[in-house]
């Protein structure tokens, strides 16, 4: 699974403004982390609110082992923290939710025009109001998956329809991969790096400066680090964990 290129896709989850905030957290430490590995990222779609958050974006990371080191950030993502527009000072939860999907060859997903219906809209801003006068904006709807993509970043509509196509081939990718996963997890079953976005994976609590990951009981004191990029310490853990449970699983088939 030595890929070098992948997409992610983070979603503000319950929590309205602040969850959106908390997305664009997530956004910019994932950001931070690539640029400290020297990997690239480009932002092929993202819907902002109107107080700098995010309700959706999607990244292609590409670099030497991306896939490997953030398959393991799949899940649900939980902050606690006081939010900016909280008067009396309490503590709120909100949530996102993150997909890593390895972004496959063309020879793994062959994608033919009459494989999906294509519509063109117009592009509209946070507040709903129509950006481009011409209609730019694509949307796509598989009709074997039902899985349906929408790209409005670019000004050229033949730009949107191939960063579309991009995300819609990573995310059939992903469902023909989490099939035979599936398929395959009689024999190995993984308590991480199941993909599955209603997956508590890890909560991030700044009154404490703490990051706790619930899949291997990893806490770290060390907040404000991990959000400025400093993912190291965790991504390491687990990929050892999980390295160490096939190893573990191996044995046990022997």
């Amino acid at each position: 699974a030595n890929r070098t290129r992948c997409v992610m896709e983070i979603r503000a989850g319950t929590g309205g403004d602040e969850a959106a905030l908390f997305a664009r957290d997530l956004f910019e430490m994932y950001k931070r982390h690539c640029e400290s590995q020297g990997w690239s990222v480009e932002i092929l779609s993202a819907s902002p609110t109107e107080l700098g958050g995010f309700k959706e974006i999607s990244l292609a990371i590409g670099g030497a082992g991306t896939y490997r080191e953030l398959q393991y950030e799949s899940g649900g993502h939980r902050v606690q923290r006081v939010p900016e527009t909280e008067a009396k000072g309490r503590i709120h939860t909100s949530a996102a939710t993150v997909a890593v999907m390895p972004e496959p060859e063309d020879v793994e997903v062959d994608i033919k025009p009459n494989n999906y219906r294509k519509d063109i809209y117009h592009a509209s801003g946070p507040g709903g109001q129509h950006v481009n006068k011409t209609a730019s904006a694509v949307r796509l709807t598989h009709f074997e998956t039902g899985l349906v993509v929408a790209i409005q970043d670019e000004k050229s509509q033949h730009k949107n329809l191939a960063k579309a196509l991009r995300v819609l081939k990573a995310r059939i990718y992903e469902l023909k991969r989490r099939d035979e996963q599936q398929k395959r997890s009689q024999e190995r079953k993984s308590l991480i790096g199941s993909g599955d976005r209603s997956q508590r994976v890890r909560t991030y609590n700044f009154p404490e400066n703490r990051v706790t990951d619930h899949r291997i009981n990893l806490t770290l004191y060390k907040l404000d680090q991990i959000l400025a990029g400093g993912l190291r310490p965790i991504s390491d853990a687990l990929l050892d964990f999980d390295r160490q449970q096939l190893r573990d699983t191996m044995g046990a088939m022997d």
